[in-house]
């Protein structure tokens, strides 16, 4: 009988490390073995702190509950992005998790909106989503049956420290201290054990590599190369700061554009995070930093910290006994949020695909080209913002407008530019509302719509725009102020002991 694999190795901590611990743990129990190699003595990028609804799945799946996790990690509650800037200086809209309107099977709702606007009937978009007007009022609660879609901004340090808690007493066995080499079976060229720099030696069966942006384990030791997609994605650098709290935190995250990137203001409970995303080539390091303090509201708490980062992915994320999570296997800048999201996935496929005592090349085949499709949308996604703009006031953006996009980007443009379809391919993230708010907020506008929209009179256009108004208006105003539902329901010690 073949060995089973049982002894798994996690190479690094951080949300990636303790997110793979928890899940393993929880799912997997005794069946196998856990050990996490981590030192207190390299830091954390530590500034993934807007997540996206998926979260809630990973969370529940854990058996988390919510209100304990919420004031733990000092998190607030999220409906969507605004975006500053975007599609030309002074003009905003916001993304929002929820789904605007309804729906019939031949069309999505846009197709009825884009009708109602060439009658005159049509307000803004926006005005047909929960989300957007409870975000714009700075409301919130929690409704029955998934009535409104949201995630969290959340402090990733304190995630990564409440997820450690609960890997451990699920049995994950943390090692301090850094990785000097990774050993490789002669014959196979496995992954045989973590050798310490203390001259400790980590045996396992199966490896997963946490280890950042330096992937010691799948980079260095396999030798699996990156794919750069940096001439899609030109922004290679960020600097990021922490500030105190200056007033109530709103239930979005703010993304504001400026001549070389964007700027992130994310609002914990206890401060708000903040960050400048940008292009060296355009915006040098002391530049930018001077521009994100310029641009701060509140008491600066923290230094600046420098990032630098190469857009794109590894070219396998899945090799020999090694799977690759986190920033190791790829990063794709944090605009929309996907970071944390594309940890979770990874893991719960790794979980759905388990090897038992032997590794199956189609097991590893079919997760690669998961995570890849993953991947390769959210990133499309992403170039869409920076490409669909009417901004030419700086070479950067320039170079935007004018940079060649993906076939698969140009095909979705096209098609919603001609009859405003949006289609989903598989299990993409991204659903038909996030591309058609995007898209309309960017400044896309159809040429036609699905003609089952003209079938309607004016009337009865009229009467079926209004009450989806209308009944989205009514709920948002029923709901409380954002920052007294998290007083009464998930504030943390720590800020009722500040306050």
């Amino acid at each position: 009988m073949q060995k089973k694999i049982k002894n798994y190795v996690i190479a690094g901590g951080g949300t990636a490390g303790w997110m793979a611990a928890a899940l393993l743990s929880k799912t997997m129990g005794s069946e196998i073995s856990i050990t996490l190699v981590e030192s207190e003595m390299i830091g954390t990028v530590g500034v993934g702190e807007a997540t996206i609804p998926p979260i809630l799945r990973y969370n529940n799946i854990l058996g988390i509950n919510e209100a304990e996790f919420m004031r733990e990690t000092m998190a607030t509650f999220k409906l969507g992005i605004e975006f500053e800037n975007w599609k030309d200086v002074g003009h905003k809209y916001l993304h929002s998790f929820g789904h605007a309107g309804k729906d019939h099977w031949t069309a999505g709702f846009q197709h009825f909106w884009l009708a109602g606007k060439k009658r005159g009937i049509s307000t803004d978009y926006g005005d047909y989503c929960l989300e957007v007007l409870a975000a714009n009022q700075n409301r919130f609660a929690q409704l029955p049956d998934n009535g409104i879609n949201y995630a969290y901004h959340l402090d990733a340090s304190r995630y990564a420290a409440f997820l450690r808690r609960f890997a451990e007493k699920h049995g994950v066995v943390r090692r301090e201290g850094k990785i000097g080499d990774v050993r490789l079976n002669a014959e196979t060229g496995n992954i045989e054990a973590l050798q310490l720099e203390a001259d400790d030696v980590i045996e396992g069966d199966f490896f997963i590599d946490c280890t950042g942006f330096r992937s010691l384990l799948m980079g260095k030791a396999l030798h699996v190369g990156y794919d750069d997609w940096s001439h899609y994605l030109p922004c290679d650098s960020a600097v990021a700061v922490q500030t105190k709290s200056v007033g109530a935190p709103v239930p979005y995250t703010r993304s504001i554009a400026h001549a070389e990137g964007w700027q992130w203001r994310i609002p914990l409970q206890h401060r708000t995070g903040n960050g400048l995303v940008y292009c060296e080539r355009y915006l040098d390091r002391d530049e930018a930093a001077e521009r994100l303090l310029a641009n701060v509201e509140g008491e600066i708490l923290t230094d600046p910290l420098h990032i630098r980062f190469q857009t794109g992915a590894r070219r396998k994320q899945w090799h020999k006994n090694c799977v690759v999570v986190g920033l190791a296997g790829g990063f794709m800048e944090p605009l929309e949020s996907t970071s944390i999201h594309l940890i979770q996935k990874s893991i719960m496929r790794l979980v759905r695909l388990l090897p038992t005592t032997h590794l199956v090349d189609a097991d590893i085949r079919e997760f690669n080209d998961q995570t890849f499709e993953d991947m390769i949308t959210i990133r499309d996604f992403l170039i869409l913002h920076y490409h669909v703009t009417e901004r030419r006031d700086s070479a950067f953006w320039r170079f935007c407008a004018e940079m060649d996009i993906p076939d698969s980007l140009q095909q979705k443009i096209d098609l919603f530019c001609e009859s405003a379809r949006v289609f989903r391919k598989g299990e993409e993230l991204f659903a038909e509302n996030s591309w058609t708010q995007v898209m309309l907020g960017q400044g896309l506008e159809p040429k036609s719509y699905h003609p089952i929209a003209d079938k309607m009179t004016d009337d009865e256009l009229t009467y079926f725009l209004n009450q989806i108004k209308t009944d989205a208006s009514r709920m948002a105003a029923r709901l409380p102020k954002h920052e007294d539902y998290i007083s009464q329901y998930c504030a943390s010690a720590d800020v009722m002991e500040m306050a």
